[in-house]
């Protein structure tokens, strides 16, 4: 089944991700990044962040929840088997630290078939 093009635009509910020390404590682990101000509150405090600060890739954690809303949106038609992740990007105002209520979302902003491969833009 091809990916169906007239979900483009469809918006997906928002979900809260609430940054817990652990969860940033973790990441770091799991990336292999043992920056004390990802580990040690003093640390980031000294630093002027109000409490662990998130390596910036921490932001994929955040974007799962909403991902996976469209990637199991039935009336989407994608065969996650032959999924291929092709790029992601971030822009932050500032770094995410542990205390963060983040509001996240999701849409379909395009969708598309090349080649006989269907490209999909979250």
């Amino acid at each position: 089944m091809a990916l169906n093009v007239e979900l483009v635009g469809k918006q997906y509910p928002s979900q809260i991700y609430e940054v817990g020390r652990e969860k940033v404590r973790e990441f770091a682990a799991a990336v292999g990044d043992d920056n004390p101000a990802y580990r040690d509150v003093e640390a980031a405090k000294s630093l002027g962040h109000a409490d662990l600060v998130a390596p910036p890739t921490f932001a994929v954690v955040v974007t799962r929840g909403p991902q996976i809303s469209v990637i199991d949106d039935p009336d989407l038609g994608l065969d996650f088997s032959r999924v291929v992740h092709g790029d992601q990007k971030f822009q932050f105002t500032r770094p995410i630290v542990a205390g963060d209520v983040l509001h996240t979302t999701a849409s379909v902003a395009s969708a598309r078939t090349m080649a006989g491969n269907d490209i999909l833009t979250i």
